[in-house]
């Protein structure tokens, strides 16, 4: 089959590769589109993932595909079914395991990471991996269910209430994501902080209340200019030291702050432990995503987001490396085998 396959850092080749046939246990996927997520930069960058990378490896954790051969033990898919997979592996028998945060598992692991994943022809998986998917839900959007995952943890950290204001820093695929779960969850105005024009005019289109310029408005202008009172939960999908002291500066009393963007390992930001306490601040990150690839999949198998609008590049496998070129400055970029 044909894979594209890191090296190190800089190097990723497309060549012929071993297609591996199922164990027992496991489901052999035909790869029919894989997103490129910001993880992929990092370790095409020289950085470090979720978990480990150990080089030669197909990369590729957000995909979705055909169920071309399965294991005699398999049973809850078939051949034909198209599925979708949460790259996620867990050793189900360490203390974060048996305690319920099986994402902070001793051994944890993942496809298109520690092992082959999705920028390939075929990629096998473990049963436990994979997700069946409605047959009219186009491939690409079902690609993004890990990411949708991954967003739903970062909401389920943020404890959005019904009524709450919502501030989203970065309008990027993830933050249009996290936008529309807010709405979902019950925010009453959602507002999303972005300095490309593009990506404002999409946050508006996808359900937006407001948008802000922060090089050229001030946030608290614009709360005041529109009669809002305190941001109640503020989210940073960026992951660059000005845009997480943003997300502090923003919240109001009583404001929960995730700190969702992944930043440089060496970042700082300055915190005046005085003003989290006068204010009551919850500060919080949110790490991969246990137990919430199911919903993603519920929600997209029901069109509940809207993902094909978050789709800014279709690339074909042999012109991979095009993907690392652009970076995802335009949105949220498709590999199709």
């Amino acid at each position: 089959m044909k894979a594209a396959v890191f090296y190190e850092k800089g190097k990723i080749l497309v060549e012929d590769h071993e297609c591996r046939h199922p164990k027992a246990d496991e489901v052999l996927i035909r790869v029919k589109a894989a997103g490129v997520c910001g993880t992929d930069m990092h370790i095409y960058g020289g950085a470090k993932g979720a978990s480990e990378c150990y080089p030669p490896v197909i990369l590729g954790h957000e995909f979705a595909g055909i169920v071309a051969e399965v294991g005699e033990n398999v049973k809850k898919v078939k051949v034909g079914d198209h599925v979708t997979v949460d790259p996620s592996i867990m050793c189900n028998n360490c203390w974060e395991c048996q305690i319920g945060t099986p994402h902070f598992c001793e051994g944890y692991s993942a496809t298109g990471v520690t092992y082959d994943g999705g920028f390939a022809e075929y990629c096998t998986v473990l049963e436990k991996q994979v997700y069946r998917l409605k047959e009219d839900i186009p491939f690409e959007e079902a690609a993004m269910c890990e990411p949708v995952g991954c967003c739903l943890h970062g909401i389920d950290r943020a404890h959005i209430k019904a009524g709450d204001v919502v501030l989203i820093i970065g309008g990027g695929t993830i933050g249009l994501i996290m936008m529309q779960l807010a709405k979902i969850s019950g925010a009453s105005v959602v507002i999303v902080s972005e300095p490309m024009e593009a990506k404002r005019k999409m946050a508006l289109e996808l359900g937006a209340d407001y948008v802000v310029n922060p090089m050229e408005e001030d946030l608290f202008e614009v709360l005041k200019l529109n009669q809002i009172r305190k941001v109640n939960v503020s989210i940073e999908c960026v992951g660059r030291a000005e845009t997480m002291k943003d997300a502090v500066k923003y919240a109001g009393q009583g404001a929960r702050i995730v700190f969702f963007g992944v930043s440089d390992p060496d970042c700082e930001i300055p915190i005046k432990p005085y003003e989290i306490f006068q204010r009551e601040l919850t500060i919080t990150a949110s790490y991969v995503n246990p137990f919430t690839h199911g919903r993603a999949v519920e929600l997209i198998n029901n069109r509940k987001l809207k993902l094909k609008e978050l789709i800014s590049d279709i690339i074909p496998l042999d012109e991979i490396e095009t993907a690392f070129e652009i970076g995802g400055k335009n949105g949220k970029m498709m590999i199709i085998p």
